[in-house]
């Protein structure tokens, strides 16, 4: 084959783009399957007790109803290891706003009428919702997602911080926050005797058929996932959810395809939510900035369901050296839906206490932040002793803060004004593992000159399929014209999910592998396809499995200026601009995009995200988005996002890190120290509102202040 200009690391737009601006992509709920029914829940609206009477003379009364499924007359499901996804298994209640029944009817608007008309009897029973630290119920877990260990320790951290001749002692809080995916959570179900096949918003089309086979007890590749397009994802959709098990249950119970399209407010008790947090940092340092201790506790809740554990102090393991070190999660098991993955689960909460905390920790030793970071920097991964495969935190805090304009900054808070705003500006490390697990994939080549790749990947709108298809163009030594990327299928075998910032490391090796073998091939028949084609499989995972030992992780720096209206305590971030350190960048265009949604992300979780816990009904008071406050386009004024030309052998044919949840990892923390640094407010509890700025204002005025002249 003729070898073309390579498009990896060319700004290549999204190949399937048109298909979605003229509406032609078809996402979950649109596919034209014929004769399908259409299935609305019934939540529980107790927190916890027993179904005792399920009532559905009213709703099968009505006109086009076929069927009211409860724990009495639905398929019996084998043990699973995510009791969530029981669906109608059992009449216990463990939270509001689970399952207990379901309607089928042959129109969505009567599915929904006769759901309303369904009436539930409980035998009610006690239930505890609230997270309060000292409960004694909360345990120390021997793992948190990920198989991290649930607590590390290192040296003797009390003696460390008794002596320390400057110690930080702070608390930080995170809410519970909500994924808000622009596509609602939405499935097709058919089966065709034992076989299933799901039309399903998906984040990991493979994986999440090896669940449902073996939550239905069928054999492997009886359950096939359809997912060419998925509307967002942000971990929501990476594993099969209540909705998804609903609509199979539904089909097999009627015979017929069901239809099940969650709502906007269904989707925040039955589609998981980040977990709240309560978290103390504990910093002890020479005068000169070097850390002697960490001690890092995170507090968060699950449901008693399931004892889901985020692996919030895990980037603490990893930031700074310090000779003593203790790290550990707290888990409270509480009548409440079980929360689950959120865009940079663990680090995004965990990293805003620690880099809030190491910002609080140079303003006591009257140092710069970015010189406190630089006098921490490890030489080997602090929590393995494992060397970095590549680590370039420092030169993104250098280089971002000379494109920031840090140089010559006033350190005292609240030394800038223009009338009565206040301007301040703050900075922020973040990090996020660079992940890869194996995969499968095969590249053909046709008779007539077409060239074929599948891969069980997905794109949620990241930018996957362009990003692949460039990697297989370069790989096959053609035009991205001449490659079909066919993507979205379980029946393609093996891959990870859209999730762990782990898509492209591990699909783009596959892709890469497979590409190659073909070439090889083709090679060996100088081009000559025969009638039948040529076909070439590749799988990675001994490739994966003999990876020498590094600590791979992708670094960045988040700049932050804000401005903070001394009377009214509001908050407007004028500017963030992130310098970032992940490997090869495959996409240039892409990849901006996905920093730059992260970024914004992030600055929606440090202003505005917040699910208002009911302890009186164990669930969230705002469940919809006229009430829970997602960042918008004024909020957003101006957002850059650069990176360093990283090379690292050490991770996968392409060179690249996971990049999707980078950006938000950080960005809360730097716009809380930008607020601290207008204002002299410290503001330790997420989200920054006005209330909490405006109260820390209040109790700093001294008598007889004034806000200046322009203040109304």
């Amino acid at each position: 084959m003729t070898t073309l200009q390579r498009t990896v690391g060319a700004e290549v737009t999204r190949v399937e783009g048109r298909e979605k601006v003229t509406g032609a992509a078809l996402y979950a709920y649109e596919y034209p399957v014929p004769d399908a029914l259409y299935a609305w829940p019934v939540q529980s609206t107790v927190p916890r007790g027993t179904v005792r009477a399920v009532d559905t003379v009213a709703a099968l009364s009505l006109p086009g109803v076929v069927a009211v499924l409860d724990s009495r007359n639905v398929a019996r499901l084998r043990p699973t290891d995510t009791p969530e996804l029981a669906v109608l298994q059992s009449p216990e209640v463990a939270y509001r706003g689970q399952i207990v029944a379901a309607v089928v009817a042959d129109t969505f608007e009567t599915a929904r009428q006769a759901a309303a008309a369904v009436r539930v009897e409980y035998d009610v029973e006690d239930h505890d919702a609230e997270l309060i630290d000292g409960d004694p119920r909360v345990f120390v877990p021997e793992t948190v997602n990920g198989g991290y260990p649930g607590h590390t320790e290192t040296g003797d951290v009390e003696a460390a911080l008794d002596t320390a001749p400057v110690v930080l002692d702070a608390t930080y809080t995170t809410p519970p926050e909500h994924t808000a995916t622009m596509e609602p959570h939405a499935t097709i179900a058919v089966w065709d005797g034992d076989t299933l096949t799901l039309y399903n918003g998906d984040q990991g089309p493979w994986m999440t058929a090896a669940r449902v086979a073996e939550l239905f007890g069928l054999p492997e590749g009886a359950v096939r996932i359809v997912a060419d397009h998925t509307g967002g994802g942000f971990g929501s959709k990476a594993i099969p959810r209540p909705p998804t098990v609903l609509a199979a249950l539904a089909a097999r119970a009627v015979g017929r395809p069901v239809k099940v399209a969650a709502t906007r407010q269904q989707m925040f008790t039955m589609v998981s939510y980040r977990t709240p947090t309560l978290q103390r940092i504990r910093l002890g340092a020479e005068r000169d900035g070097g850390l002697t201790a960490i001690w890092h506790d995170a507090l968060q809740q699950s449901s008693t369901l399931s004892p889901y554990c985020e692996q919030t102090v895990t980037c603490t393991r990893v930031m700074y050296a310090a000779p003593h070190r203790r790290t550990t999660h707290r888990l409270a098991q509480l009548d409440v839906p079980t929360p689950s993955w959120m865009r940079a689960p663990g680090e995004a909460p965990g990293m805003f206490a620690l880099e809030s905390a190491m910002d609080e920790l140079a303003v006591a030793l009257g140092m710069d932040p970015i010189e406190l970071r630089v006098a921490n920097e490890p030489s080997v991964d602090p929590g393995t002793g494992h060397p970095f495969s590549s680590r370039n935190l420092v030169a993104c805090l250098r280089e971002g803060a000379a494109r920031f304009g840090w140089a010559g900054r006033d350190p005292a808070p609240g030394a800038r004004r223009e009338g009565h705003w206040l301007l301040g500006t703050g900075v922020a490390a973040c990090n996020y593992p660079a992940l890869t697990w194996p995969s499968t994939a095969t590249a053909r080549a046709e008779p007539g000159g077409g060239l074929t790749v599948r891969i069980a990947a997905a794109d949620i709108g990241t930018g996957a399929r362009t990003a692949l298809t460039q990697v297989a163009a370069d790989e096959l030594g053609v035009g991205i014209d001449r490659v079909t990327l066919d993507i979205g299928r379980s029946a393609y075998g093996q891959a990870p999910w859209a999730g762990g910032s782990m898509g492209l490391s591990s699909w783009g090796w596959a892709v890469s592998k497979a590409c190659r073998a073909l070439t090889k091939r083709l090679d060996e028949v100088s081009g000559a396809v025969p009638p039948g084609g040529l076909e070439e499989r590749a799988d990675t995972a001994e490739d994966v499995e003999a990876r020498r030992a590094f600590s791979r992780h992708a670094y960045g720096a988040q700049f932050a200026e804000v401005r903070v209206d001394s009377v009214t305590g509001q908050v407007r971030v004028d500017r963030l601009l992130g310098m970032f350190a992940a490997g090869r960048v495959i996409n240039p265009r892409t990849a901006g995009s996905q920093l730059r949604g992260g970024m914004c992300m992030g600055l929606s979780m440090a202003l505005h995200e917040n699910l208002e816990p009911d302890p009186r009904f164990g669930d969230f008071a705002n469940h919809d988005l006229a009430t829970y406050h997602i960042a918008a386009n004024a909020d957003v004024r101006d957002v850059q996002a650069h990176w360093l030309e990283e090379n690292d052998d050490e991770l996968n044919p392409m060179g690249s890190k996971g990049i999707g949840e980078l950006g938000i990892v950080g960005t809360a923390a730097a716009i809380a120290n930008a607020v601290y640094h207008a204002t002299g407010v410290r503001v330790r509890d997420l989200p920054i509102t006005v209330e909490r700025v405006r109260a820390g204002l209040s109790a700093s005025r001294p008598a007889g202040f004034s806000a200046g002249p322009s203040a109304r």
